[in-house]
């Protein structure tokens, strides 16, 4: 079964975010196994949907923490937070951004530096959308343009998306 990372804001998300959060998770549960950093906001709220359909949802963990309830699997990396994420990176087949502060910045350009397929979800906020502002053609983040970046403004686009680059499950 091919991974889909998701990474974005921890600590507190608004409601409408984290619905659509829990709804995403919903949905990738039914054909991924999902990574994510394990611990609250963004990933809380995916593990969250992922759970609700039975589905697998893997924590990378920073340190000693402990991750969110609805984990099916944590690991725990001891490393710290920047460290940890390109874990998370390299076992990834494709990686949804949503939201986020420097974390996730880090976490964008390391998936392209992975040359990992990059989903951008539009309208969410922090350096998911920043980003867009600075992609070389819209789709690029260096001129080497060896990993086109895509922009979703939906949970079925990023699911279309997903289709097209990994062939489902």
């Amino acid at each position: 079964m091919k991974k889909v990372a998701v990474i974005g804001s921890s600590g507190k998300i608004d409601e409408n975010l984290e619905k659509l959060c829990v709804k995403l998770g919903e949905e990738l549960s039914k054909n991924y196994i999902v990574i994510t950093g394990g611990r609250d906001g963004v990933m809380e709220a995916v593990s969250k949907g992922v759970k609700n359909n039975l589905g697998t949802s893997i924590g990378i963990l920073p340190y000693d923490e402990k991750g969110n309830e609805f984990n099916t699997i944590e690991i725990s990396t001891g490393l710290d937070f920047s460290t940890r994420s390109f874990i998370i990176l390299r076992n990834a087949d494709a990686v949804i951004s949503i939201a986020g502060e420097c974390g996730t910045a880090i976490e964008i350009f390391g998936a392209y530096a992975y040359k990992k397929p990059l989903i951008l979800f539009k309208g969410t906020g922090g350096w998911t959308d920043r980003i867009q502002n600075v992609l070389i053609d819209g789709k690029y983040l260096d001129n080497r343009k060896h990993s086109e970046i895509y922009i979703a403004d939906s949970i079925d686009k990023i699911l279309k998306i997903l289709e097209k680059i990994l062939g489902g499950s």
